[in-house]
């Protein structure tokens, strides 16, 4: 079955459509990049900035130039933390919201007991040479 829209497109028609959607897609790349999957976080907020306010205009609000934006957020852009948390504040303040960062306790799995094995075996009198 084809498409009649390209996916980018749907998106964007949703994005204008519907605040909800538009805050969701907003969250979603901040809390990927929190949680560690930038690639994903990156590609998300690109899609969320096309959508939105777009490069040119945003690169004019946070003094960085609409290419360089673009490089940043694609797939081989690793954007300095000075200039990705400007583009954050600049989108928060669009939206209309702002996000905040909680601590929650670290769930830590607990590992098995480890065996002794002869590399992790303190030296016992038998082992240790004379001298």
């Amino acid at each position: 079955m084809a498409l009649t829209r390209k996916f980018k497109e749907t998106v964007q028609a949703r994005v204008l459509a519907d605040p909800a959607f538009r805050e969701a897609l907003l969250r979603e790349g901040i809390e990927s990049m929190l949680a560690g999957d930038v690639d994903t976080g990156k590609l998300i907020l690109g899609d969320y900035i096309k959508a939105t306010v777009g490069f040119e205009e945003l690169g004019a609000e946070t003094g960085t130039s609409a290419k360089s934006l673009i490089r940043m957020f694609g797939v081989r852009g690793n954007p300095q933390a000075r200039n990705f948390f400007a583009v954050l504040v600049r989108l928060q303040e669009r939206a209309g919201f702002r996000l905040r960062v909680t601590a929650l306790p670290y769930a830590k799995k607990r590992l098995p007991p480890r065996r002794a094995t002869a590399s992790n075996r303190k030296p016992t009198p038998s082992h240790r040479s004379a001298a």
